[in-house]
């Protein structure tokens, strides 16, 4: 592909910009590159390197990303390019997160949204790595998205700017929103080298006043991030700025990357963030990760009559009104679309 001028940054004077897609907002001298590793400052314009070359393009049940009260069933194309504004210790999609090849094939947006429907998926979603470091791909492939008739959801670590939040807004129907640790400050700088985690908190604020539909995801690490007071704080948190019925989906670690001397996390201790989750106000809370677990289910906040049993990414028994109310009780569930019988439970890739 051709190299792509990059959005949203600004002119530093002598040749040197300014990035303000991320929170990080880089700095970058003439020939110099991003955090991110995938945008170059060429003689004071600065370049998407990795533009429409997806390293991962595959259909996914929507419950993956995971979205439980987004169109719920949905297929979604899943696209990602190289780069990652974060440096996880514990990142399961490592190898294409931290490659500084830009590795991939051309799959440019009218061909995103061609297979997309071809595959009869309902919408796309930019996941696996951070969207935000792939910005103008999503971008120019979610407004032809929506031109179509399809949906977008980013799964993000939520470290963008107000300016990125205002310009996709009109596009962006979804996000899945993860935080790792409780949130705890300290472990994002040892761990991710994340500076601070507050952008996280406000863009967030910024998606709720545009009307994106939002799930939070915390993973709970064992021994250096599985605070129950912390995953407490977090859910008050989300709770007051959010509201109630915003989905928090509490997910089991398992060993990657440079953290392979961790164990999983133990369900009690899951069970327990569940808990505390709930003590502190939040109407939805899941735990993910452990495909069987009652806690995967929906559970009317109302009556707590089981409203939807899930496997997995699998919807294996809906049981709601067609204008999304507990059957029960009539209490209106916090559920944003449709329901989708598509019966996927598993991806499959398309390059």
């Amino acid at each position: 592909m051709p190299k792509h001028e990059a959005m949203l940054y600004e002119p530093l004077g002598d040749n040197r910009v300014k990035c303000n897609l991320c929170a990080r907002r880089c700095m970058i001298s003439d020939g110099g590159f991003g955090f991110c590793g995938v945008r170059k400052n060429e003689g004071g314009k600065l370049y998407s390197l990795n533009y429409a070359v997806a390293c991962a393009a595959n259909v996914d049940p929507i419950g993956k990303k995971p979205l439980s009260h987004f169109h719920p069933g949905a297929l979604v194309m899943s696209i990602a390019t190289v780069g990652c504004n974060f440096r996880c210790q514990f990142c399961d999609n490592w190898s294409i997160s931290q490659e500084r090849d830009i590795i991939g094939r051309d799959f440019p947006p009218e061909e995103v949204v061609k297979a997309t429907m071809e595959h009869g998926c309902q919408g796309i979603s930019y996941t696996y790595t951070e969207p935000t470091i792939f910005f103008e791909y999503a971008y120019d492939t979610a407004v032809l998205a929506h031109k179509h008739g399809l949906f977008n959801t980013f799964v993000t670590n939520g470290y963008m700017t107000p300016e990125a939040i205002e310009a996709i807004a009109p596009y962006l129907d979804a996000a899945t929103v993860d935080f790792k640790g409780g949130a705890d400050p300290e472990f994002y700088r040892k761990f991710s080298m994340v500076p601070s985690v507050e952008p996280i908190f406000e863009a967030l604020k910024e998606m709720k006043r545009r009307n994106i539909h939002i799930e939070v995801t915390n993973l709970v690490v064992p021994k250096i991030g599985d605070s129950i007071e912390r995953i407490r704080d977090l859910a008050t948190w989300i709770r007051e700025n959010l509201g109630e019925d915003t989905p928090l989906h509490l997910l089991r670690f398992h060993p990657d990357y440079k953290l392979t001397n961790i164990p999983s996390t133990e369900i009690r201790t899951l069970e327990r963030a569940y808990e505390a989750a709930k003590e502190a106000g939040l109407n939805y809370v899941y735990l993910g990760n452990v495909p069987g677990h009652k806690y995967e289910n929906t559970y009317c906040p109302g009556c707590h009559n089981l409203i939807i049993k899930r496997l997995g990414f699998e919807i294996i028994r809906w049981n709601l009104t067609a204008d999304m109310r507990c059957p029960e009780c009539g209490r209106q569930i916090a559920i944003r679309g449709k329901f989708h019988r598509t019966g996927l439970s598993f991806p499959y890739s398309i390059i």
